[in-house]
């Protein structure tokens, strides 16, 4: 049965693709390997099978499919590094922030409320806003592939689960304006 490789739930999402255990990966490389992960493992390819053989093959597409989602968002990605090497990020407990971070989230805020009345300026906030995910992405990357500092990077995944809730508020914002 070819979903052995994927039946393994000891090894972490890394492994199971083939990956070394870091931040930085390779989108495309990762779609690729997820998709020929996937076809491997889809259901359909077990409906003569056994009830035993579908319920594991059906185990490893859940398990290839969660694997993909978390690796390919770089906040869960992110978080589930910290998470392998025994940080918890406490996004729910530890909402403690930087000053300056804190008033720049003060001002997006303003920002928003004042263009919620206007695509363009609610689209160009979120180009900008885009460009800050981004900037602290890489922050986040080096934090735990070069410099190993932990702490740091989960406050750097608390700031971004910020920024990507103010994300979703622009773009629920165009959408409330386009319907």
């Amino acid at each position: 049965m070819t979903v052995d490789l994927f039946t393994d739930f000891q090894q972490d999402h890394f492994a199971l693709f083939g990956l070394p255990r870091c931040f930085a990966l390779d989108s495309a490389q990762l779609d690729t390997l997820w998709r020929t992960a996937a076809a491997q493992v889809h259901p359909d390819r077990f409906a003569s099978s056994s009830a035993a053989e579908k319920r594991v093959a059906l185990m490893a597409a859940t398990r290839v499919n969660e694997a993909y989602h978390t690796l390919k968002s770089p906040l869960a990605r992110g978080r589930y590094l910290l998470s392998l090497h025994g940080v918890d990020t406490a996004e729910e407990t530890n909402t403690s922030m930087p000053g300056d971070f804190l008033m720049a989230q003060m001002a997006w805020r303003e920002a928003i409320d004042d263009a919620r009345s206007d695509i363009g300026s609610l689209e160009q906030l979120a180009r900008s806003l885009h460009a800050d995910i981004r900037a602290q992405e890489n922050e986040l990357g080096a934090a735990l592939d070069q410099q190993q500092d932990f702490d740091s990077a989960a406050l750097l995944v608390r700031k971004l689960r910020f920024l990507e809730k103010l994300e979703q508020e622009i773009s629920d914002a165009i959408e409330a304006l386009l319907f």
